[in-house]
């Protein structure tokens, strides 16, 4: 695996930080690992090992044909998720993650769940 605790929390952390501006997204210990919901849908998983695959890794919602560019972009940061069509794998621990990067992409998945006008005032407040 390579990655620790601190390094779990870290990353949590780091995307606390993140999520923390999109309206109505909160976080949640479930199956051993960290969705963030909003409201009861998932826009992003924090993976611990999901599956045994010794990752330490995000799992954003994204929309088609996100995964591929990405993927093609940048495969040591980017993978196809396990089990989870229509997601993509943010690698947080073999490579030094993009955060900037990474906040897009939860924004973009966040922007894929929330009503009109959640994205109207959203939108508003961020120019």
């Amino acid at each position: 695996m390579g990655w620790t605790e601190a390094d779990v929390e870290r990353a949590h952390e780091r995307l606390l930080e993140l999520t923390a501006g999109l309206p109505g997204v909160v976080a949640e210990e479930a199956y051993g690992h960290v969705a963030y919901l909003l409201g009861r849908r998932r826009i992003a998983w924090l993976f611990i090992d999901h599956g045994g695959d010794g990752r330490l890794a995000l799992c954003v919602k994204a929309p088609p044909g996100e995964l591929e560019a990405l993927v093609a972009a940048d495969p040591a940061r980017y993978f196809r998720p396990a089990y989870a069509a229509g997601w993509v794998g943010v690698e947080l621990h073999t490579v030094t993650p993009d955060w900037a990067e990474v906040g897009a992409l939860l924004e973009q998945a966040w922007r894929m769940l929330a009503g009109r006008r959640e994205r109207t005032a959203y939108d508003a407040e961020h120019p």
